[in-house]
């Protein structure tokens, strides 16, 4: 059971969320929430993984796992069946979340909405999931952080987006390149058409510096140097399509030639998106 105290940053996530996947997997655990979307990069699936705390969400969480040894518990859900059901609530004195068993298993949403009587008002909402058998579990654990070879802020996201919105009529397809000078480039190239949007003094994150810190470039890469992948540039639009929150920091690591990996801060909520690249 959860007894919600951050409702509307968690819903804008789950928002965001349920324009990047019709499904995903959400992993409840003792101290957080995992949306996960573990598409396979390597077959030109893009993969999603969410975390959040539940300390900064919940003034309540209660969960028991399987067993004491696997204390976890794995649904696949609809977030936009979960966005839907929090948006008619946002105006609640408390809401709480159960897994329950009706006709099948379902998250109920159970709101107190606010009354002018004495009498309080519940409503609920079930919002059907299956529940993951535990031999499937291990497709949906934290993803390793790519050997990036560049690891970069990206440009105001709203900015970001209306240039993808346009290159996006011209082309399916789009580079991403960019240095450890703090430079960015947004490319399309056709048999008709060269397009190309630059980004400058972006600043490029601390562990891009020191290769120590795990996955960055080492110290010996030419600042200057760009490392690019070209990606289906739908996948880069809906990406941008679905933020609703404004992050305080969005990064972007690219592994040259073969990923995208992009990163979203935003208080105690972080959100992975790993586009594969193309030929």
């Amino acid at each position: 059971m959860c007894a919600f105290r951050g409702l509307m940053i968690f819903l804008l996530f789950i928002t965001t969320i349920s324009k990047l996947t019709k499904m995903c997997v959400l992993r409840l655990t003792p101290d957080n929430l995992f949306f996960v979307l573990s598409g396979k990069v390597a077959n030109g699936g893009v993969s999603m993984w969410c975390e959040l705390s539940q300390a900064n969400f919940f003034d309540e969480y209660q969960m028991e796992g399987v067993s004491s040894e696997d204390n976890e518990i794995c649904l696949e859900v609809t977030p936009e069946n979960l966005s839907r059901a929090l948006k008619t609530v946002q105006s609640a004195k408390s809401v709480k979340v159960k897994l329950t068993k009706k006709h099948c298993p379902c998250l109920t949403i159970a709101a107190e909405l606010p009354t002018l009587s004495s009498v309080s008002r519940v409503v609920t909402h079930d919002v059907p999931v299956d529940v993951i058998p535990r031999r499937l579990w291990h497709e949906f654990k934290e993803p390793s952080m790519p050997d990036f070879d560049v690891s970069i802020y990206l440009p105001p996201l709203k900015i970001m987006k209306n240039v993808v919105d346009r290159m996006k009529n011209l082309s399916n397809f789009l580079v991403i390149e960019a240095n450890l000078n703090g430079e960015m480039n947004l490319k399309i190239e056709t048999d008709l058409v060269s397009v190309t949007t630059h980004f400058k003094d972006l600043g490029n994150p601390p562990w891009g510096d020191d290769a120590s810190q795990g996955g960055g470039p080492s110290q010996s890469r030419d600042p200057e140097a760009m490392a690019e992948a070209k990606v289906d540039i739908r996948k880069l639009q809906q990406f941008l399509m679905g933020q609703q929150v404004n992050p305080s920091k969005a990064m972007c690591n690219i592994v040259h030639q073969r990923v995208v990996h992009l990163i979203l801060l935003h208080e105690d909520v972080s959100l992975q998106y790993f586009i594969p690249a193309v030929a």
